[in-house]
């Protein structure tokens, strides 16, 4: 079969790999209909390099049909249409029980100290074959996969494998009070699903992101849009009575912009031997910051950080002082996606499409064209938000 494999920082290629099977009685495989480009995805492109070895399969945001089951799985059958969840959780273990399935302790990869194994996504979470790709055989599919109907096309579905129940957790995690002030930082895939979410609940929302397609896209929903820069947090404040949101969510993480010297220290790990890289990620600071820290800085007082982009740095600095006198509540985790699949659902089939999930991609693209639409991505160019591969067209 064809997929999007990792070749080195910068670098993916369509290859042919073997086909899946079933290796396990809880597998099913499925034929990828479609299959996106995550902002996480970009992690690996840049920066996680150490932990990818020449020809990973990457991807972790797919939907299809089965074609094959293990004995175990009985929930789906050949020929059901379902989304993959990004991360493979057992559904039965005390985590999963409690609602975190990210932190799955049957798929935990405890070699890098890490939670649930991740589609696609690194030695650090597994090193499990991806969802750019053809066919995928998904692991624990008796409890993972999440059927779906027929009749609605794929972008209805396809952002319950990621990135809505992402944003859904988000915002649920900024806990803000009714009629409260919600800030987004970051306008990419999540920050405008946060952004949509947040009004759906009833909450006014403000949200900063430094590309003009972005702030259009978001303020077609009626969110309050501002480009970077100081003048933007002070215009928040006034507009809050002086205090700032009563919460915000960084939907930007990792790849914020405006720190040369983390993004140098990105840069210098990817280049580096992996003997080298490796202990240099999991122990030194090297995350771009900015993001975070305006986070704490724009927020109320006695108000809450929800971060939704991810940090891979394991000693940023942190403004400690700053967030105790504050008072702030910080919450952030992995994604447990299959905590919030079933009352997404509904909103997702909805008719009126109240969360506009018709209305985020930008570029659907052949899988054979993944290397450009990866730099396209990476260099938000061409006004790309959002890229669906099809592994189908030619």
């Amino acid at each position: 079969m064809k997929a999007v494999t990792w070749q080195g920082t910068r670098k993916v290629s369509v290859e042919d790999v073997p086909d899946p099977g079933i290796q396990q009685p809880t597998d099913a495989v499925i034929e990828v209909t479609s299959t996106a480009i995550c902002g996480s995805d970009l992690h690996l492109y840049e920066v996680l390099g150490p932990f990818m070895t020449a020809g990973d399969v990457i991807g972790h945001e797919p939907m299809g049909i089965v074609v094959e089951t293990g004995s175990q799985v009985t929930h789906v059958q050949v020929g059901d249409r379902v989304v993959v969840p990004f991360n493979i959780s057992c559904g039965h273990c005390a985590m999963c029980t409690a609602g975190l399935q990210s932190q799955c302790e049957t798929t935990q990869v405890t070699e890098y100290g890490s939670g649930a194994a991740l589609l696609g996504y690194s030695k650090l979470y597994g090193q499990v074959p991806g969802g750019q790709a053809q066919f995928l055989r998904v692991p624990h599919a008796d409890y993972g996969l999440v059927k779906v109907g027929t009749e609605l096309p794929d972008d209805r579905y396809l952002f319950l494998s990621d990135i809505l129940p992402t944003a859904w957790q988000g915002v649920k995690y900024a806990d803000v009070p009714a009629g409260g002030t919600l800030a987004v930082l970051g306008l990419g895939p999540v920050g405008q699903f946060c952004a949509r979410i947040g009004l759906h609940l009833g909450a006014r929302v403000v949200a900063i992101d430094p590309v003009p397609e972005r702030r259009e896209m978001a303020s077609r929903y009626g969110v309050e849009v501002f480009d970077m820069g100081k003048d933007s947090l002070e215009a928040i404040r006034e507009a809050t009575s002086g205090r700032g949101p009563d919460a915000v969510v960084d939907a930007v993480g990792m790849e914020a912009h405006g720190s040369p010297v983390a993004g140098l220290a990105h840069r210098a790990a990817s280049l580096l031997p992996d003997v080298v890289a490796k202990p240099m990620m999991q122990h030194a600071g090297v995350d771009r910051l900015q993001a975070l820290h305006t986070a704490i800085e724009l927020v109320r007082r006695g108000g809450t950080v929800s971060l939704s982009g991810v940090y891979g740095g394991a000693a940023s600095p942190m403004p400690l002082l700053t967030m105790f006198d504050k008072q702030l509540q910080l919450r952030m985790g992995q994604c447990n996606v299959r905590a919030w699949t079933d009352q997404l659902m509904d909103l997702v089939e909805d008719p009126a499409d109240p969360l506009g999930t018709a209305d985020l991609v930008t570029h659907r693209l052949p899988l054979s064209q993944a290397p450009e639409a990866y730099e396209m991505f990476q260099k938000k160019q061409d006004g790309c938000i959002k890229v669906v591969l099809d592994p189908k067209a030619s």
